[in-house]
């Protein structure tokens, strides 16, 4: 089995990206905490980061930063938890027993380094990211992001024909007869392409001009981010059952059969046995003429076999004796 498509890198893809502020810098991040190993993602929208840890790893990595350490991994790694989920999840900090900063490599590589007192004593943790591959932000990122983005605008076309239905029943009901009581619910008729161009030219530059907000997911789009990823889940569950199945059902047309002669047919005949004619000439001396060797087609070709005549040759009698 492939690592990165097990359980883990599952439960990592249903979790929704979160903003984050770590020392002043802004990060969209996701992570996921199991009984003793972690996965974490997190971007600039320059660059996106991974790091997966499991027990051996950890206990390695916590010998090294905190050489007093003699807990076992299950026990730090559940303090390690409560400290690091938070400032993960856009929390914070957990009062000020929590100091989280970040210092990017010149490799390219990115580190967390956290502080927090663990039974009295201070305890050192550090998130060591390495770029991540090109698949995996496809898998967690870009994939996820472009189906939100084909699900707003088909949302969005379907918003502006119900609008367009709306104006022609109000029309109606004005044809009718009907007037509004208050002026100021008149609206004008809706008219996509106008109305498009008008609201990019007034939210765009709002856009970028606020860019606490640019990697921002908001409640709605996590939850649409969330509802996307677990609808396409089971979908690939979904799957292989079906491709079992149609395995199962038989062929709807035999394959086609490709015509061979019957190579057998022309040499079993025992009417073509004769190997050589005798021919006698006038003077009386025999001599014995091969016969002439009949050309058999190559196999998987489809041109016919030559019949055999229907009546044998008769041996030819010398005109002298």
């Amino acid at each position: 089995m492939n690592p990165r498509t097990g359980p883990a890198e599952d439960v990592l893809l249903q979790q929704p990206w979160l903003p984050v502020t770590i020392d002043g810098s802004q990060f969209l991040v996701k992570s996921w905490f199991g009984e003793t190993a972690y996965r974490i993602l997190l971007t600039d929208m320059q660059c996106v980061w991974e790091e997966r840890m499991d027990a051996a790893a950890m206990e390695s990595r916590a010998q090294e930063l905190n050489r007093r350490l003699r807990a076992s991994v299950r026990a730090f790694f559940s303090h390690l938890c409560e400290v690091a989920q938070p400032c993960l999840s856009g929390g914070g900090r957990t009062g000020d027993e929590a100091q989280v900063s970040v210092s990017q490599q010149q490799d390219g590589n990115i580190t967390l380094r956290l502080k927090s007192e663990l039974a009295g004593l201070p305890f050192y943790w550090e998130f060591h990211c390495k770029p991540a591959p090109v698949a995996l932000v496809c898998v967690q990122l870009v994939r996820p992001l472009l189906a939100m983005s084909c699900l707003l605008q088909r949302q969005v076309e379907d918003l502006g024909d119900l609008l367009v239905r709306k104006d022609e029943e109000i029309q109606d009901y004005q044809e009718n007869g009907a007037t509004l009581s208050r002026e100021r619910l008149q609206t004008d008729a809706f008219d996509k392409q106008p109305y498009t161009e008008d609201f990019i030219q007034k939210t765009l530059p709002l856009l970028w001009s606020e860019p606490s907000d640019a990697l921002g997911f908001n409640a709605d789009l996590q939850q649409l981010y969330a509802t996307i990823v677990a609808q396409r889940g089971a979908q690939k569950r979904k799957r292989p059952e079906k491709t079992d199945a149609e395995l199962d059902q038989p062929s709807a047309e035999p394959p086609a059969q490709t015509l061979t002669p019957d190579v057998g047919s022309v040499g079993d005949d025992p009417k073509n046995q004769n190997s050589s004619e005798q021919v006698e000439p006038p003077d009386g001396r025999s001599t014995s003429r091969p016969a002439a060797q009949t050309k058999q087609p190559a196999l998987g070709t489809t041109r016919p076999v030559e019949r055999p005549t229907s009546k044998p040759k008769k041996k030819k009698a010398g005109l002298f004796r």
